[in-house]
Order: structure tokens, then C-alpha cells, then sequence
């Protein structure tokens, strides 16, 4: 047991109850992300006799109108204690799939993915995102990667799971089952876990290393043009990964790959993805989130260029891989990058306007992409544009200016 104990990092051993909050939590989400909703997409259009086209539009609606309650119940992250929001949170999930469970209409089953989208996808999300950048000051870095971890655990077992449960009995059941191990596992062990969390607002003193730290509202974040400099940079990987993914049969139509080919690259994307959450914790907490941002996009835009200049099968698993890789840097400097440059005592806040942006972008994305290809450009002039507009990106990240200072403390 003690070799077992050895091999945990010191600062998991430090809050070992908040640091599997934040695994557990993100984990939880994936009750409301899309690649566990994707499994049912095939029942749930021929259930309610919906088009492509028209069950896209329902869940993309549902998307963006749980986007924009987030805007103001991620507010609540900061102000409740970590329990109270914890357990609204997953209620709130546990409720969706009961709706979509029992939906026995097109509006019901909308309504279904707006709860789920914003009880999973955007507060247990956040939650355990933002434990693990307010809890862990000195640390950051290395326990936002930790918490990460929950969405790659996510899609390598909620998906299979939902599988099995369908095989053996209807779709219908799949979504009781997960309201089911919300409520009477998850709910209670994560009020567990985050039992003695401090209160956001004391948090903010207490980890603070210098007592002069401004820590910014969302109002003043806005009016800084930092924020603005850095925020490109942390969208355009959602943005292009859900672009790519979703027209990946017409890339690989375009460039000769089977949907085999692509099936098989998939696992490298997943693989970069979780390698880079793995091994860049300890050096942004080396090198500071705001720095490391413009290196995380680099493989993003090597995988592109990629795409565009080749097109042998090697392409495919090179430019997925290399397009994970990015994604698993961004997701934690991004999640360390808030409360490094604005302070955690409106952290919820400020990151559910990240990712109300972040929701917006992934909704965009399929459709821009599609209009460019429905206009005829060619996959290689679409992965320079995007090669060139992630490089943008990274230079506007890399000139941000500093944070500027504020004379109403907060």
C-alpha cells in the first residue's frame, strides 16, 4: 500500500478527495457529450421520424440555448459551495435523460438535450475543470491535466456501455440506466468528495501567493484586450476538430481513404489526445498557461499542412494524431490559463463565457465548412485556411499584452 501511495503525485496526495472530484466530475459530464449522445442518434431519428438535417438542427438548438444558460448559472460555481452546485448539477443531468428516457415527442426530446447538454456538457463540466484550477494553486497545471483525463475515460466506456445496455434491451432503458447511476452513484459520491471544499470565496485568499492579486469580475475580463488576444487561440482546436470530424467522409472521399482507413486513424487522434493530457501538466506549471498557449496550436497546424500538401494513408493518422495532441495541450492550458491571468474568485464565470464561446464555435463549425465545400473548395485550399487562420491565432495569443492592472479590487 505504501509503494501504492508513493506513486501518487504530491499534490493529489495534499486533497485527495477534491483532486478525484475533479476526475470523477468531468467524467460525470460525459452523460451530456455528444459522443455519448451519438450513440443513439439512429434511434432517436427513426423514434421521432426525424431527417439528418432536422435532428441535427434540434440538437444544435438545444446546444446553444444550454450555452446561454450557462452564461448565468455559471456564476453559481462561484458564489454556492462546490456541494450545493455539484448536486444541482447532476440532478439537473439526471433529469434530461429521465425526459429523454420517457420523450415521447420531438419537443420533448429537445428539451431532453438542453438539460443534458447543460447539467452535463456545461456545469459538470465546468465543475470539475474549475475545482481543479481554484483548488489547486501551486499545481495547476498538473491537476487540470488529471481532471481532463475524465473525458477520454468518458468516450472509452459510456459509449460501449450505452452499446450493451441497447443490445440486450431498448434505447428507452440506456437513458433511464444513466439517470439511474447518476443519482445513486455519482450524486452521492461527488457530494463525498467535495464535502470539505472550501468556499470560493475563501479560496481566493488563501492559495493567492501574493496578496495584491487582483482577481477580476467577468465585466472587467471583458474590458481587458488580453482576453480577446488569447480566447482565438483556445477556440480554433474545437472548432476544427468538430469541423474535420464531422466532414470526414468527405475528406476522405476527396483523398481516397476508406471510412476503415478513418476508423482507424480515430484511435491515434484519441491516443494523441491523451498523451498530451499526460505529460504537459508539469511544464505549464514550469513555463505559466498564457506561454505554453501558442506552442499547444503548433501540431494543429503541422497536421493541416499535412492534409493539405499529401494525401497517402499515413496523411490520415498523422493529421488526427497530431490534431489530438493539440487538443489535449489547449484543453489544460486552457483550463489553467483563466485563474492564472484573472484569479480564481469569479473563475466559474469567467470560464462559462469561454465556454458558452467554445459552444458557439462547435456549433459553427460544421456548418462553415459544409458551405465551403458545397462551393467547391478543395480539401487542401480549406486545410491552408485553417493552417493560416490557427497561426493567426497563436500570434494574437502570443502578443497579448499583460494583464493590466485594476484599481477596484475584487
Amino acid at each position: 500500500m505504501n509503494r501504492i501511495t508513493q506513486l501518487v503525485p504530491d499534490f493529489m496526495r495534499a486533497q485527495p478527495k477534491l483532486a478525484a472530484f475533479a476526475l470523477i466530475a468531468t467524467f460525470s459530464s460525459g452523460f451530456g457529450q455528444t459522443f455519448f449522445v451519438a450513440v443513439f442518434g439512429g434511434e432517436l431519428r427513426a423514434a421521432f421520424d426525424l431527417s439528418h438535417t432536422g435532428y441535427g438542427a434540434l440538437y444544435a438548438g438545444a446546444t446553444v440555448i444550454a450555452a446561454l444558460l450557462l452564461l448565468q448559472a455559471g456564476t453559481l460555481i462561484d458564489r454556492w459551495p462546490l456541494r450545493r452546485i455539484t448536486a444541482a448539477a447532476i440532478v439537473l443531468l439526471a433529469l434530461g435523460c429521465i425526459v429523454m428516457g420517457l420523450a415521447f415527442h420531438a419537443l420533448a426530446l429537445g428539451l431532453g438535450f438542453v438539460l443534458i447538454r447543460l447539467g452535463g456538457q456545461g456545469l459538470l463540466g465546468q465543475l470539475g475543470l474549475t475545482a481543479a484550477g481554484r483548488y489547486f494553486h501551486a499545481h495547476r497545471g498538473k491537476a487540470v491535466a488529471v481532471a481532463a483525463l475524465g473525458i477520454p475515460i468518458g468516450e472509452a466506456s459510456l459509449p460501449a456501455a450505452a452499446v450493451t445496455v441497447m443490445a440486450r434491451v431498448d434505447w428507452h432503458f440506456a437513458w433511464l440506466t444513466a439517470a439511474g447511476l447518476l443519482l445513486l452513484i455519482l450524486l452521492p459520491l461527488l457530494r463525498w468528495l467535495s464535502r470539505d471544499a472550501p468556499m470560493p470565496q475563501h479560496v481566493s485568499v488563501a492559495t493567492d501567493d501574493n496578496s495584491d492579486i487582483v482577481h477580476y469580475s467577468r465585466r472587467q475580463a471583458l474590458r481587458d484586450p488580453g482576453f480577446y488576444c488569447l480566447l482565438p487561440a483556445l477556440l480554433m482546436v474545437p472548432f476544427i476538430v468538430t469541423g474535420i470530424l464531422f466532414h470526414q467522409s468527405a475528406i476522405a472521399e476527396a483523398r481516397g481513404w476508406s471510412l476503415t482507413l478513418i476508423a482507424s486513424a480515430l484511435t491515434g487522434f484519441a491516443s494523441g489526445h491523451l498523451l498530451a493530457l499526460l505529460l504537459t501538466g508539469p511544464l505549464i506549471d514550469r513555463i505559466g498557461a498564457q506561454r505554453f498557449l501558442p506552442l499547444s496550436l503548433l501540431p494543429l497546424i503541422t497536421g493541416l499542412l499535412l492534409l493539405a500538401y499529401y494525401s497517402g494513408a499515413w496523411v490520415a493518422f498523422a493529421q488526427l494524431g497530431l490534431t489530438g495532441v493539440s487538443l489535449g495541450l489547449v484543453s489544460i492550458a486552457g483550463g489553467a490559463l483563466w485563474p492564472e491571468r484573472y484569479g480564481v474568485r469569479h473563475l466559474g464565470a469567467i470560464r462559462s463565457l469561454a465556454q458558452t464561446a467554445m459552444i458557439f464555435a462547435t456549433a459553427a463549425a460544421p456548418i462553415l465548412l459544409g458551405v465551403m465545400l458545397d462551393r467547391g473548395v478543395s480539401i487542401a485550399a480549406l486545410a491552408v485556411a485553417l493552417a493560416l487562420a490557427t497561426a493567426l491565432a497563436a500570434l494574437l495569443a502570443l502578443l497579448a499584452p499583460a494583464r493590466p492592472a485594476l484599481t477596484d479590487r475584487h
